[in-house]
């Protein structure tokens, strides 16, 4: 790049690392034959009945505009969903807004809640886009390390170790990418209280939730007096196998979700019709594909969390999903090392845990979201390559 390109470019934007899965992805595109546990996108089609109301949708010539907040029709179900399956009540013509993607919305809620040198505390491993979504939003990342041997779960003391006076945003993300780690009511429960001690506003990320193994998902947002400072995200790309229609959505307080509109309808204007109508026949009428996934996730989990400590990678059971997040310290290493010399001698990819932040490193993300069949031969390939270290 030329010195006078260099100068175009925004000081935070330029000092921003790429993705870490897209880098590590462009190897994998030139090499042939790849078995791929590397893309956390679910290998099922999109429903058929979701489609077809796709299709009916442009059929009708339903490719107008809508609201800034999104279809009224779609806020109404997903404030009755969020109501029936986290406890939570939101009016959906000044609580919901729908947006592209839970990344958009998460970007929405950073613009619109945060000042330059606010301080936003998340737990790592996590999301490849959390830090650099705070740094775009000109505010300070300031990340809490999670441990294997706490199932990846975050702890109150952890959080409020490094809250400041500049601390503004706590965000959570349970299940959690690329971990599976989840939180119990009680954890969260503390974790509450922390937040409403040093007056932190909720992000949470809640995308995974249906694909939960064991054990009750509890939203924060549910808690005693947390609503009002949460924002709930939430989204079709995990539990609808929906990942190209890029419909997410957010609920909160009503002064939040308009501060949010006023950033999506200059940038985004709205979610595209066509798939908020589709976005609808998920909810109406999506729930049993949704469990047959889940049941499906779950024996591939059993499988690959097994094939692994048997190859002697140490991996804790994600209770939700569809990540493994196995420990390959033992190989001696680094997690870049593994996975690149994994995907050149054995054709297998799966991602650094580096690229979900400096806590992940010594692990590897195999997301088991790919055919059965697939997995065994995967696992198959990755235990030569381990014995071969040995």
């Amino acid at each position: 790049m030329s010195s006078v390109h260099r100068n175009f470019i925004a000081h935070h934007v330029a000092g921003i690392p790429r993705s870490g899965i897209r880098d590590f992805f462009e190897l994998v595109q030139n090499t042939t034959g790849v078995i791929s546990l590397g893309v956390g996108e679910p290998d099922f089609a999109t429903p058929w009945h979701i489609r077809e109301a796709a299709i009916y949708a442009l059929e009708r010539g339903r490719t107008q505009y809508t609201s800034n907040l999104g279809l009224l029709k779609l806020r109404e179900c997903i404030s009755d969903y969020v109501e029936q399956h986290f406890g939570v009540r939101y009016d959906p013509k000044t609580e919901v807004l729908v947006a592209v993607g839970v990344s958009e919305a998460l970007d929405l809620a950073l613009r619109a809640v945060l000042n330059p040198g606010d301080e936003v505390i998340y737990h790592e491993p996590c999301y490849v886009s959390y830090a650099p979504s705070v740094v775009l939003a000109h505010a300070v990342p300031v990340p809490v390390a999670c441990k294997a041997e706490d199932g990846f779960a975050v702890t109150a003391q952890a959080i409020e170790a490094v809250v400041t006076p500049k601390s503004k945003v706590l965000m959570l993300s349970f299940p959690t990418n690329p971990t599976g780690g989840t939180m119990t009511r009680q954890q969260l429960l503390e974790i509450a209280e922390v937040a409403r001690r040093h007056d932190l506003l909720i992000l949470t990320d809640e995308i995974y939730s249906e694909l939960t193994f064991e054990g009750e998902h509890v939203s924060i947002a549910s808690l005693p007096g947390m609503a009002e400072r949460t924002i709930f995200l939430h989204g079709f790309s995990k539990a609808y196998a929906m990942t190209g229609f890029r419909i997410g959505y957010a609920c909160g307080p009503a002064p939040l979700i308009d501060a949010m509109m006023k950033v999506h309808q200059y940038a985004i204007m709205c979610a595209s019709i066509i798939a908020q109508e589709a976005a609808i026949e998920a909810l109406t009428h999506g729930a049993a594909a949704t469990a047959e996934m889940r049941d499906q996730y779950q024996l591939r989990r059993n499988f690959i969390v097994k094939a692994l400590n048997d190859m002697g990678l140490k991996c804790h059971l994600p209770r939700g999903s569809f990540y493994a997040f196995p420990d390959i310290t033992s190989t001696g290493l680094s997690s870049k090392e593994f996975a690149v010399r994994l995907l050149n001698e054995e054709k297998v990819a799966c991602v650094p845990g580096g690229a979900f932040g400096p806590s992940g490193e010594g692990f590897v993300r195999c997301c088991f979201a790919t055919a059965f069949d697939k997995i065994q031969v995967a696992m198959d390939k990755t235990a030569q390559f381990v014995d071969r270290l040995k």
